[in-house]
């Protein structure tokens, strides 16, 4: 019942003719999609498997069409996101449920999506499978089955009938049931359960299967890889669980770092790496006590000039973006440099996987760069310079899922191996817990809270993003992070709104719920452009906001397209972290609001 995807193959004339055929008739194809009730096609399946409970759950609907099946699954509690590759996306999508978030992405590919890094508890392709050649099938099934969670269901609808001209018009295939079950069994997905000829609502020539697949919990096996690298390795320095956080903090807080995907692996540049691990280790090392992270004593890039010299700056200072003249551009050039080095020859050399000991983790492509006194920001391109880092897709996707839970595990297990150093070194003291706070823990509002100072007195009409209340010079105001510090500690530009004080007050350290932020979108977007656009901290604005959220890498300076990207984020973490929503359904909101 949905809408065409696009095979890989750009020059298939009958793919680009049916995606053509969906965009000329797109206003058609969203009356009749719309026309039906989504539980009467769904029903025979939704009854038995959508049993949410209280848990948070996130939905892919892959040929989303006219959004209804999307919206279906939004009412139900779902956060969804809405895969069209068509312009139908475009009549559907201002008419979606707020917590739909739409996506242009095609079958096998996929790329948009995967590019986001999330997993799903539902996967739904309904009408959409006999688009598909039986040649692109093991892409597409493999691409699906690593989008899901441990537990997750894909749902496939099979179209049986219709008329040879209508497979010509709108680019059908035959389907393979037999070749879908077994790339199942290939690919570690239970089947589930088949259910036959249910009856299309339209015509009586034409009936739908549902076959349902099951994936397994944990099927990737990253969890007892990353439980292998934290608690069993062996560790004569904290330098693989020095990269292993790395890591985590950059999946978690950088999620658009990623410089490349494909089926198998991520790349991200090496240069990222070497900045967050210095940000790692500053307070442990640049401090008046330095602690020991090694049987022998300091070593590697900690002796070396110029991290030591990185203590003129602060650790803020090293954010992306960021950009360093003459000598600091010199320091922080070699500093990086020094990590980079160090990361390569140790923990990277040594983390392989168990029972495995020749078999490393992750792999590296170098580059040199050298270091000098002219001008360096911190770009992509420049942290690109440094060489890349290649890992395992889906143990990227793990290390931003479970963030939270890998992160103080790491800490933990990280006090334990320097209790075996204090003997060695006599430290009085194991180091103080604030140390290992990630220095974005810092909060910060102060360059927004001057711009918006700029602004008032400047006359410029703003208003609070969450109430749309005016803001006077006289007027009490605070600067909100719209996603929560203290859940996701991120002082990026694009993060940081003016609010009344007494909402900023109510919202706390709650999620926006996607009613809520859809109701700001025009005004997040007025203010983003006046504040940042229309000055000269444009070029901060969007590297801060290419690096931390998903999916923005090619899409260039669009505010549209960012707003997007932090739906998408929203999203994320209140499926992962499970955060709770401002305002609260107590607060007055209906169920429909809430949703």
């Amino acid at each position: 019942m949905h809408s065409t995807f696009q095979s890989l193959n750009q020059t298939s004339k009958v793919a680009s003719n049916s995606i053509r055929y969906y965009d000329q008739n797109r206003e058609r194809f969203f009356e009749e999609y719309s026309s039906h009730n989504a539980e009467d096609i769904h029903g025979v399946w939704a009854r038995k498997h959508l049993d949410l409970g209280n848990k948070p759950s996130i939905a892919c609907d892959i040929g989303a069409g006219s959004g209804r099946d999307a919206n279906w699954l939004a009412e139900k509690g779902f956060d969804v996101v809405a895969v069209e590759p068509s312009k139908l996306r475009e009549v559907a999508e201002p008419k979606s449920h707020s917590n739909v978030t739409w996506l242009k992405a095609s079958l096998p590919d996929l790329k948009q999506l995967t590019a986001l890094g999330q997993r799903f508890d539902l996967i739904l392709l309904n009408g959409v499978w006999q688009h598909l050649k039986p040649s692109d099938y093991d892409r597409a099934f493999r691409k699906l089955s690593n989008l899901l969670n441990p537990s997750g269901l894909l749902i496939i609808s099979i179209r049986q009938g219709g008329s040879l001209e209508e497979r010509r018009t709108r680019g059908f295939h035959d389907i393979d049931t037999g070749a879908i079950r077994n790339l199942a069994t290939k690919y570690a997905l239970r089947h589930h359960e088949q259910i036959n000829n249910q009856r299309d609502l339209k015509r009586d020539d034409i009936c739908w299967d549902f076959e349902i697949f099951e994936m397994p919990s944990d099927a990737t096996g990253n969890l007892p890889v990353l439980r292998h690298i934290i608690v069993n390795d062996q560790k004569s320095s904290t330098y693989k669980l020095g990269l292993l956080r790395t890591l985590v903090k950059l999946a978690e807080t950088a999620p658009g770092v990623v410089s490349r995907r494909t089926d198998d692996y991520v790349e991200i540049p090496f240069g990222a790496v070497g900045l967050y691990w210095i940000r790692l280790y500053w307070p442990l090392l640049l401090g008046d006590q330095p602690i020991v992270q090694t049987t022998h004593g300091r070593s590697g890039f900690a002796k070396k000039n110029a991290f030591g010299a990185l203590k003129r700056l602060s650790q803020l200072d090293l954010s992306f973006g960021a950009t360093f003249t003459q000598d600091r551009a010199r320091i922080v050039s070699q500093a990086i440099r020094d990590a980079c080095a160090n990361i390569r020859k140790q923990p990277m050399h040594y983390i392989t996987y168990p029972g495995e000991p020749g078999k490393q983790i992750f792999e590296l492509s170098e580059s040199a760069v050298r270091s000098n006194s002219d001008a360096i920001s911190l770009t992509p391109d420049y942290l690109s310079k440094f060489g890349t880092l290649r890992m395992p897709a889906t143990l990227w996707d793990t290390l931003g899922q479970y963030a939270c839970w890998l992160d103080p595990a790491i800490v933990f297990e990280w006090r334990q191996l320097l209790l075996t150093f204090k003997k060695n070194h006599n430290l009085k003291a194991l180091p103080d817990d604030g140390l290992f706070l990630w220095n974005e823990a810092i909060r910060d509002t102060s360059l927004v809270r001057v711009r918006t100072d700029e602004l008032i007195q400047q006359g410029f009409p703003l208003t609070c993003i969450w109430s749309d209340k005016t803001l006077h010079s006289t007027t009490k105001f605070e600067i909100d992070h719209c996603i929560p510090w203290r859940r996701w500690p991120n002082n990026d530009l694009w993060n940081l709104l003016p609010t009344l004080a007494t909402v900023n007050q109510q919202k706390g350290d709650l999620l926006p719920r996607a009613t809520k932020l859809d109701d700001a979108r025009q005004r997040m977007l007025d203010w983003w452009q006046v504040a940042w656009l229309d000055g000269p901290k444009q070029e901060q604005f969007f590297i801060q906001a290419s690096y931390a959220l998903p999916g923005l890498t090619d899409q260039g300076k669009d505010l549209t397209a960012l707003f997007r990207a932090l739906k998408h984020q929203r999203r994320r973490l209140r499926t992962d972290q499970l955060i709770p929503e401002w305002p609260s359904v107590s607060a007055g909101l209906s169920d429909s609001q809430a949703m």
